[in-house]
Formats: structure tokens, sequence, C-alpha cells
């Protein structure tokens, strides 16, 4: 293949990866655009992609007829949380797996993986009734229970720590007198900055984008998170389109910002995962 050939190969394979990019935007986009929509213009035909006359009334009705804000505040703490409960458990967790060669760690490893293929749905039950029983329904505490540790999470950073933290500088630290808690807070998690932000972010977008679990133990309005909320404007024969999309586009800005502060280590960490220098 001569090198003409090959830009040419190269600018279609770009243009075909924009135009991909472009399909999967479409949707949020036409979300975004619906948000600013009147009634009659949102089920016009054909429909049209940019409001002829842009208003602001969807979000006003949200704002005003619903606690969205406060719905938003819950799945925001709940899943900071959640996030951070998960960053510590997986970084503990895949930390000792991979340097502490202690016996039937590979049994021990193989039982965390092995809790990735059972579905959430299967133990949520009795999750609930120990909830219920300490008194934790309606609140954070009892949405935290269920998002406590991530069986990915924990494979992510055993992975990463085999593959980027040598054994020899573990063991000089602790000739050094360096404790294993000194070692794991210095050494281990500046070393695995990249990994943790890309778990940070599948951890948090997994707790803002739950429903199933949000949705029975929490039981008052006021305790919902927004994925609940957002189940609202949805009725068994009608469905507002105008708050319901005005209400999810201000549910993508957390989501959007998350992503974009995380985005470079989400992408280097995942990438390094299974790699071993």
């Amino acid at each position: 293949m001569t090198r003409n050939q090959r830009k040419a190969t190269d600018f279609m394979i770009d243009v075909g990866l924009v135009l991909f990019g472009l399909l999967m935007l479409a949707p949020l986009l036409m979300l975004v655009a619906n948000a600013f929509k009147s009634p009659a213009e949102m089920v016009a035909w054909p429909p049209t992609f940019i409001p002829a006359n842009p208003t602001l009334d969807n979000f006003r009705s949200v704002l005003g007829e619903t606690p969205l804000l406060l719905w938003i505040w819950n799945s925001l703490s709940f899943a900071i949380m959640s996030t951070i409960a998960i960053v510590l458990t997986s970084s503990i967790a895949g930390y000792v797996i991979a340097k502490f060669p202690f016996r039937s760690i590979n049994v021990v490893f193989a039982l965390f993986l092995a809790t990735a293929i059972v579905p959430f749905e299967v133990y949520m039950i009795p999750l609930y009734f120990q909830v219920k029983d300490l008194g934790m329904l309606n609140t954070n505490q009892g949405l935290l229970i269920g998002y406590l540790v991530m069986s990915f999470g924990i494979f992510l950073i055993r992975q990463n720590v085999l593959a980027s933290i040598p054994d020899e500088l573990i063991e000089a630290a602790r000739i050094d007198g360096a404790g294993e808690l000194w070692i794991y807070w210095h050494i281990v998690l500046p070393l695995l900055r990249g990994p943790l932000a890309a778990l940070a972010v599948l951890a948090f977008f997994q707790a803002w984008t739950s429903f199933a679990w949000p949705m029975i133990v929490a039981t008052r309005r006021a305790a919902y998170t927004i994925e609940v909320g957002l189940a609202l404007f949805s009725t068994g024969y009608t469905v507002d389109l105008g708050k319901l999309s005005a209400a999810s586009a201000c549910v993508l800005v957390p989501s959007v910002v998350a992503f974009v502060i995380l985005r470079r280590n989400f992408v280097q960490g995942v990438a390094s995962t299974g790699m071993k220098e």
C-alpha cells in the first residue's frame, strides 16, 4: 500500500468515526433540544432538530412542580459516597491480593470475580430486609449498603498493581521502616492515580444511574434519587415529554462534568488493565 493510499484509508476511517460519533450523539442532542420546545412543536411532524421558538417553560414547570434539585442532591451525595467507598475497598483489596501471597489467595480472588456474574436483583430483596431491620430506609446510608464494593474494581486495581508497582519498591520501603498503611497511602495510591480515576468514573456512573435499589429503599418522595424521580413523569398512559426532557437535561450536567474532568485518566486506566511491564 502506497503512502497516498494509507492517507486515503486513514481519512476514510476518520470520517467514519466522526459519523459514528454524531450518530451516537444524535439522541442526546435531540433530548436537549426537546427540553426547549413547546408541546405543539414536540409532537409536530416532521420533527425539528433545532427549536423554532425556544422556551424555558419546561424547566420552570419541572423546578416548580417537583423537588428536582433535592433529587439531584440525593443522587449526587449517594454517588459521591459510593465512589469513595468503592475506590477505598477496591484499592485495599486489589493491593492485598496482588502483593500479599498468603495461601489460597487465588481462591479468594476467584470468589471476588464470581460475584460479578451474580445479578444484583438476586440478593436485592434479602439486602432490603437487612436495611429495613437496621432502620436505614429513606437514607443515604441504606442506599450505600448496596454499593460499597465493586468486584470489577478489585480486578482493575489488582491488574494495575501487578503492572505498575514492582515488589522491589515495596520491599525497599519496608526495609526503611515504613508500615503497611504508610506504603499504601504514600506509594500505592499515588502510583495508581490513573486506574483509580477510571474506577471513580465507573463507580460514580453506577450509583448515579441506579434505579432498582433506590426505588425500593426510598419510600418517601423527599428521599428519591433522580432516576426514581424521572420515572414519575411517565404514567401508565402518558409521558410528559417536555418535563421529562428538561429534567433529563439537568441530570446530564453532573455526568458530563465528571467525565470531562476524569476522561484522560479513565482511558489510560482502562487501557493499562491486564498489561504487565
